[in-house]
């Protein structure tokens, strides 16, 4: 019987290693040199140009976990989104994004793009007709986000494909969320996939690192850019997220399973409005989000009830940390409205659904019922400053 592709895990550990022919060592060696031999060898290696040691092989897992063919490695999540995007963005396009997005690409998008005189568009909705109705002569790209940030709406991969390949577009997704664990959009024939590998990729709450997945053309065609805007990634911070990677399998399952049982509680419970959660059968996408997902994700949102004060809730959690970023094995909270999206106008955050007392909640590894009990603590903390006043 023919063996069947490598599992998740794997590939997070065994794909793309460095082989340690010298000490025979276990790990990937780390090589640190940012000065290589130009002569009399097969590859000029440069750290700017993407192409040491650290870098070619972490590359080479990044396309494995993607099913892409090749990958570059960025600084941040922000580089690897910019660089895509103006890769294939000159003077006089146009692109299409999606009406839920990350913060920091919208805000990139409006505040930049006018200014190297390339056009875009927001869609009114996630709908076939909204993208359709957005395109024109001069449109290069679309855009995607799914699950989105921080309201995990979801966006039909296949539909966003095709619409894309019938107008001869290049179609992007920002992956991260999901993580290669949880979602494998080049499988439903989107062509660039992007991934803030600070979150579930390195895992930790402790590196900062981007990267990008697609077809050796299109990487190419990102590369001539990438080389001259000079956003790759230390070796260190490439040996580490390697390092991390090997235990993302495991971790973003562990997460997936947390996440799902806390949504049904908080869903349940009294005192929230509302629970954001692709894997909830009450989310509107639900049925979409299986459909194309092989888990819902580590990240959830919700609302507290009306009166109840969402950033004092906030400082009255022990062990769920008020924090700016996401996805580590420890849970934290924030307030997109102050943090993630608080580039946004008031106006494009009401459009977006993106509500002050909103809460993003991104679940860790912790056990479910120590998350439930600090959440019921605090609640009840909040409560009761209430009555006192």
């Amino acid at each position: 019987m023919a063996h069947k592709n490598p599992g998740i895990n794997t590939v997070c550990t065994h794909s793309g290693e460095l082989k340690d022919e010298q000490f025979k060592g276990a790990v990937s060696p780390l090589y640190m040199s940012t000065s290589y031999a130009f002569e009399d060898v097969e590859v000029k290696r440069y750290p700017r140009y993407f192409n040491t040691p650290n870098q070619v092989a972490l590359a080479q897992k990044m396309a494995a976990l993607e099913h892409g063919e090749a990958a570059l490695i960025f600084g941040s999540g922000m580089a690897a989104v910019s660089t895509s995007l103006f890769a294939f963005l000159h003077k006089g396009d146009h692109v299409v994004l999606q009406n839920t997005l990350y913060g920091g690409t919208s805000n990139l998008v409006v505040e930049e793009f006018e200014k190297f005189g390339i056009d875009f568009s927001f869609t009114k909705d996630l709908q076939p007709e909204s993208f359709k109705d957005q395109i024109k002569k001069t449109t290069k790209v679309i855009y995607i986000e799914t699950p989105s940030n921080p309201l995990l709406t979801i966006t039909d991969l296949k539909m966003v494909a095709e619409i894309a390949k019938e107008h001869g577009l290049v179609s992007m997704i920002d992956n991260t969320f999901a993580s290669p664990v949880n979602q494998n959009p080049i499988d439903f024939g989107i062509d660039i996939v992007i991934h803030s590998a600070t979150k579930y990729m390195g895992g930790h709450s402790d590196i900062l690192a981007g990267t990008v997945i697609s077809s050796e053309e299109h990487i190419n065609t990102i590369f001539q850019l990438a080389k001259n805007f000079g956003g790759s990634l230390s070796d260190y911070t490439v040996w580490l997220l390697e390092r991390s990677i090997k235990t993302m399998g495991l971790r973003v399952k562990a997460q997936n399973k947390n996440a799902k049982k806390l949504a049904k509680y908080l869903e349940n419970h009294a005192d929230i409005e509302k629970v954001y959660y692709p894997g909830l059968k009450s989310h509107p996408d639900h049925a979409l989000a299986k459909s194309q997902m092989k888990g819902f994700g580590g990240m959830l949102s919700f609302e507290l009830k009306e009166g109840l004060n969402a950033s004092l809730f906030q400082k009255k959690l022990k062990l769920i940390k008020s924090s700016m970023s996401l996805a580590g094995v420890e849970s934290t909270i924030l307030s997109p409205t102050l943090t993630s999206h608080a580039l946004l106008s008031p106006e494009n955050r009401e459009n977006q659904g993106i509500k002050d007392g909103l809460l993003r909640f991104s679940v860790g590894i912790e056990e479910k019922e120590d998350l439930i009990a600090d959440i019921e603590q605090a609640l009840e903390k909040i409560k009761s400053s209430k009555v006192e006043r």
